[in-house]
């Protein structure tokens, strides 16, 4: 493996930051997962959009252009050889010291890591997803938004363990106000009477990339959308689930905190949509 590190390329063994750079101390950092199918990067501008609004928002300089950023993606998926596969794009505040203050980090880091990724078992997404709600809520806009897709992502790893504990995959985090935010790492969306629903941003929620791609198209498929807050009552009597993201795609959930969601299986308008997601996947992108 190659691994992308401010201009050149390194091999694994040698792929290294500093013991001092603000993105291993504090997590003083921004990062974006993307995926490449059928050797074009799905969603590449949209990415890198989100990329430079999470930077935007916590001040952080990118050292590159948005599309000297795309060029050195591209070359890394070249590097490596890789056609179907997830990149890790990450830029760090950079080299400092112990302190807080990131005044002392003069240049920020970009790294690109391009590897293979199966986050699920293959059987998940035929016979679908149980979940639980976890005790750890979201992290409340007043503090860190969680539309900055930030290098500080323990709030969601602990919510994880709590997961693993419980014995299931993917978990349900609420927000402050015990409103249903995400999952540790996607998005929901749940089907009620033929309605198609889905927590709204201000809720907690990231902007996922694949989010707006399934709003967009269940439009297209002519399935009535809405954004509303949701709570956990709401996904009990929904009739069908899904979670949405980068690495998960488009995930059925048939059961939530022992609650069986509709008849058990995943429904006629998830797999609708997932087929759709696939053939979007396989049909567009940046060219490798």
């Amino acid at each position: 493996m190659k691994v992308y590190i401010d201009g050149k390329f390194y091999s694994e063994e040698n792929a290294k930051i500093s013991v001092f750079d603000h993105g291993l101390l504090y997590g003083d950092g921004i990062f974006e997962g993307i995926r490449a199918y059928n050797r074009r990067v799905f969603r590449m501008e949209e990415h890198i959009d989100r990329l430079f609004d999470s930077a935007k928002a916590i001040l952080l300089t990118i050292p590159m252009s948005k599309e000297e950023i795309t060029e050195a993606v591209l070359d890394t998926l070249r590097q490596n050889d890789v056609s179907e596969g997830y990149i890790r794009l990450v830029v760090t505040r950079g080299k400092g010291y112990l302190g807080l203050s990131p005044d002392r980090c003069k240049t920020p880091s970009v790294f690109i890591i391009a590897a293979k990724l199966e986050l699920y078992p293959k059987e998940y997404y035929e016979n679908g997803l149980s979940v639980v709600t976890v005790p750890t809520t979201r992290t409340n806009p007043s503090a860190l938004n969680p539309a900055v897709k930030s290098l500080n992502y323990l709030n969601n790893i602990m919510a994880k363990v709590e997961g693993k504990l419980a014995g299931v995959e993917e978990v349900i985090m609420l927000n402050s106000e015990g409103l249903v935010a995400e999952c540790s790492g996607d998005n929901i969306f749940v089907m009620k009477r033929g309605m198609l629903y889905t927590p709204p941003i201000y809720m907690g929620a990231l902007g996922g990339i694949t989010r707006d791609v399934i709003i967009q198209l269940a439009h297209k498929l002519d399935i009535p959308i809405q954004e509303q807050p949701l709570t956990r009552y709401d996904l009990f009597v929904a009739d069908e689930m899904f979670l949405t993201g980068t690495g998960a795609e488009v995930i059925p959930v048939v059961q939530v905190d022992g609650r069986v969601i509709g008849d058990g299986k995943p429904g006629e308008k998830s797999r609708q949509l997932l087929d759709a997601f696939h053939h979007e996947t396989q049909n567009t992108g940046t060219p490798i």
